[in-house]
């Protein structure tokens, strides 16, 4: 643990507790009833850090930090919430809080492109509820854990996670199914342990998942991935945390193994790394061996300053991190609230793009997570007159896919990819034609699944 940052105890706020943090005095009554209405529909959650330290509150409520965080009440039609609001202020009726809430969460497309339909693994017609597998190399595992953050982004795509939608959550309460999964898939490289957070555990628990990826039967998974937002919401955990330390040599120990550890740090806005101690954080991680990797969504209200998103780039680039994807904003959650025009979103990458040297330039995007891979916005062209968008797969379903250009009409207003139609006169794209447009089947192997014997456990709390 370095002696240059004091010790911070981790405090977080949520709806029930917001009221005890001094600054929930500086809103006004309309923002505090907006906090408090729509976060029964959206998850919340912050941390004193975030209130300390990352919101501008002589800017609020246009600081995108604030906007990041705290439910607003443009992020439900006027109509939702003029009910909501006289169900949950006036009324104050918990069943018909529930069936209201129930439905607005229903039509906000909760789990998009094909998570819980598509990318779900099955062993002998057995679903493994904590998997996801929709690349070829890649399996994703969830936790059950690590189903939670530091503090809960309000664009977030993984938000059923949070407010208790049971049958729509990915969790796993231990590592056999997924060893067991594994050993079976020797095509896999990679394994990204997300969630929530997985950084959220403490580092004896993280490591009861990660050290059985160790083992030399696993010898074909080369990457072990961390998605996190700690490294922006909660830095402490790799510097001042009780347990940093140990986390520290759990990473080193994996690189030691001879595979690579990329930790996947969700970053938004340029602020974010502006902290001593988020830089220090970055120090520390790439410090171990492991790589350190930045993503994040383009997001309106938050992040459209190209800026913002260059001094990003660069700070982490002198730090030793590598810049790796801006998003698209999926097409879930009050998507209308967070949600650029595609024509937008590569105006500002482009812009962004061109104030950083070669360095930074490893960053791709603007990337759309669609159903069919991520397609990456090349461009804006114009070819025998027609103006049109040039289009790539960096990652598919099916691997064909990959890096292989297609275009789209231009369409100014079009926000993702399902709103795009195909150029040249065609009525289909490539990849939504014949048995292409099919994602490539699973072998059905019949595997053994080991289980945990009654009464003991492989996660601990």
């Amino acid at each position: 643990m370095t002696t240059q940052f004091a010790p911070q105890k981790f405090k977080p706020y949520t709806r029930q507790s917001i009221r005890q943090a001094r600054q929930w005095q500086w809103l006004p009554p309309d923002q505090q009833e907006a906090v408090q209405v729509v976060s029964h529909v959206m998850p919340f959650r912050t941390n004193e850090y975030v209130l300390e330290n990352l919101i501008d509150w002589r800017n609020v409520p246009d600081d995108p930090i604030y906007r990041l965080v705290f439910p607003h009440r443009d992020m439900l039609p006027v109509d939702e919430y003029r009910q909501l609001r006289d169900l949950v202020m006036v009324k104050q009726d918990d069943a018909a809080i529930a069936a209201l809430v129930h439905k607005i969460r229903m039509r906000m497309n909760p789990h998009p492109a094909g998570q819980m339909t598509h990318n779900v693994p099955r062993v002998n017609d057995h679903v493994l509820k904590g998997l996801q597998h929709k690349y070829k190399e890649t399996v994703l595992f969830f936790p059950s854990a690590g189903q939670t953050c530091h503090a809960y982004c309000t664009f977030c795509f993984r938000w059923p996670q949070f407010v208790g939608m049971e049958d729509m959550k990915f969790d796993a309460r231990e590592t056999t199914e997924l060893v067991s999964y594994l050993k079976s898939h020797e095509e896999v490289t990679d394994v990204l342990i997300t969630g929530g957070d997985p950084m959220i555990m403490n580092t004896r628990s993280l490591a009861e998942f990660i050290e059985p990826l160790l083992a030399p039967e696993m010898a074909h998974i080369q990457n072990i991935r961390i998605g996190t937002k700690s490294v922006a919401y909660w830095p402490q955990r790799f510097v001042t945390d009780k347990d940093a330390d140990d986390l520290l040599r759990l990473f080193e120990k994996v690189v030691a193994s001879g595979k690579n550890l990329a930790i996947m740090g969700h970053y938004n806005h340029a602020v974010e790394l502006r902290q001593d101690i988020a830089q220090a954080a970055v120090k520390r991680i790439v410090g171990t061996g492991a790589t350190l990797r930045m993503q994040g969504p383009l997001i309106r209200h938050i992040n459209e300053d190209p800026h913002s998103w260059a001094e990003l780039w660069r700070t982490g680039v002198r730090l030793g991190a590598i810049p790796y994807y801006m998003f698209v904003e999926r097409d879930t959650g009050p998507s209308e609230y967070f949600q650029l025009p595609l024509a937008r979103a590569h105006e500002i990458f482009q812009q962004a793009y061109q104030m950083v040297s070669g360095l930074a330039r490893t960053v791709r995007g603007p990337s759309m997570s669609a159903f069919p891979g991520k397609v990456a916005i090349d461009g804006v062209v114009t070819i025998n007159g027609e103006k049109l968008f040039a289009l790539q797969f960096l990652q598919a379903r099916n691997p064909d896919w990959v890096r292989k250009p297609f275009f789209a009409k231009y369409d100014p207003e079009a926000t993702w990819l399902d709103h795009l139609k195909p150029a040249f006169g065609k009525e289909k794209f490539f990849f939504e034609e014949g048995d292409d447009a099919q994602p490539v089947p699973q072998a059905r192997k019949v595997i053994p699944i080991t289980r945990a014997r009654d009464g003991a456990s492989s996660n601990a709390a």
